[in-house]
């Protein structure tokens, strides 16, 4: 496992717990969604992704409080692509984005996945460089790849992890 996810829960986590995303929390995921994207994803993307099976997690803060953020991602052989993950707008940079990064990763470990994938809009420098502090490597872009203002469409960069310490070395030849 990659040397920044491999330490325990923290202090900084307490209260923060994750819970098994259902069809009965889209309503709250789509306000969380629509609060922060200027493109959101739609409510049959979050029902299509539950009906396949992905690994769909929500973050609590507390006991009996509302998610205020949550992850979507697609296990597949040997690897896990990361889909959406998404904090509300308030909850921003509290770590909490780490942390269900930090869950996630444990996750894929536990199914056999050695590599997590994912997307970011090649505009969003910020997550691309916090995403890179985590251990990504940006592995070539998407053209056209998401929605943009005026009808446009923008760019992604591909970016992976490898979670797997035997192939640490890998990663310079990928």
């Amino acid at each position: 496992m990659n040397a920044l996810w491999s330490g325990g829960p923290s202090s900084a986590d307490a209260g923060r717990a994750l819970s098994a995303m259902t069809a009965a929390d889209v309503d709250t995921v789509m306000a969380i969604e629509s609060g922060v994207y200027a493109f959101p994803w739609t409510r049959g993307n979050f029902i299509d992704s539950l009906a396949a099976g992905y690994i769909a997690q929500l973050l609590r803060v507390g006991v009996d409080t509302p998610p205020i953020g949550y992850f979507v991602a697609m296990a597949g052989v040997d690897e896990t692509h990361l889909l959406n993950i998404t904090v509300a707008a308030p909850h921003q940079r509290q770590g909490h984005a780490r942390f269900m990064m930090s869950r996630l990763t444990a996750l894929c470990g536990g199914a056999g996945s050695h590599r997590l994938w994912l997307e970011v809009r090649e505009s969003n420098a910020a997550a691309r460089a916090a995403y890179g502090r985590l251990g990504f490597h940006e592995k070539g872009t998407r053209p056209g790849y998401y929605p943009a203002a005026h009808g446009q469409r923008e760019s992604a960069v591909v970016m992976s992890l490898i979670l797997d310490s035997d192939r640490q070395a890998g990663n310079a030849l990928d």
